[in-house]
């Protein structure tokens, strides 16, 4: 769970809270019915994990915001989308591909035991450890590398969310996948992918859902597209 240094942030929290809550409230008329990721997005200050002259545009909106890197923040209908998908019911350990700003890991925090990121940028997966740091946020581990392999030394992942687009979904994060896991992302073309969910049976085979269309920016690695 996130915990807030109310001392340090209050002020701040303060001035955002009912623009977090008017932020769930649309959510929730656009067809969002789950509780758990609606209390987690109304916690999670996406204002303190957005670049400093971006703030005030941080709930005005659903949109996606650069974060430096030529890398964004996805929209909160986005992240609450692909939360949601991944129906995580508390105990779950969770592989991020793509930590930006951090704000899809703090999202998450709440709703698993463990979050384990993979951030392809040095910058970003730095400022993404103070920025949780801040938060209080305590059980995710953000590294540096190419995501599109994984985390073969943390596997296997209870669910595993992709949050830029690649060409194909790469094998090895279906390999990491645990039994029963969910993989969550979008893929395929670079001006429009479709946001896909898979699940790995017990089995060994893989169910595949489309839930919709959507436009990330791009995976890149060895999975993915070239740099």
């Amino acid at each position: 769970m996130i915990e807030i240094d109310a001392l340090r942030l209050e002020r701040r929290f303060g001035r955002f809270a009912l623009a977090r809550r008017r932020m769930t409230e649309r959510l929730f008329r656009d067809g969002l019915r789950d509780r758990r990721v609606l209390r987690a997005l109304a916690a999670v200050p996406r204002d303190l994990l957005v670049p400093e002259a971006l703030v005030g545009r941080a709930y005005r909106e659903d949109e996606a915001l650069p974060i430096g890197e030529g890398q964004t923040i996805s929209a909160p209908r986005t992240v609450a989308a692909m939360t949601a998908a991944l129906s995580l019911e508390g105990g779950e350990t969770v592989l991020e591909i793509g930590t930006g700003s951090g704000y899809q890991a703090a999202v998450l925090s709440q709703l698993c035991a463990r979050v384990v990121s993979v951030e392809r940028m040095p910058s970003l997966a730095a400022e993404a450890r103070v920025s949780l740091a801040r938060l209080g946020v305590k059980n995710v581990v953000v590294h540096e590398g190419d995501g599109t392999c994984g985390r073969p030394t943390d596997a296997p992942f209870d669910a595993i969310v992709v949050t830029a687009g690649g060409p194909r979904i790469p094998v090895a994060l279906l390999e990491q996948l645990a039994p029963t896991g969910r993989l969550v992302g979008p893929f395929g073309d670079r001006g429009e992918q479709r946001l896909l969910r898979i699940r790995r049976t017990r089995a060994g085979l893989y169910e595949r859902e489309v839930l919709g269309p959507c436009r990330f920016v791009d995976l890149v690695g060895a999975g993915g597209w070239a740099a």
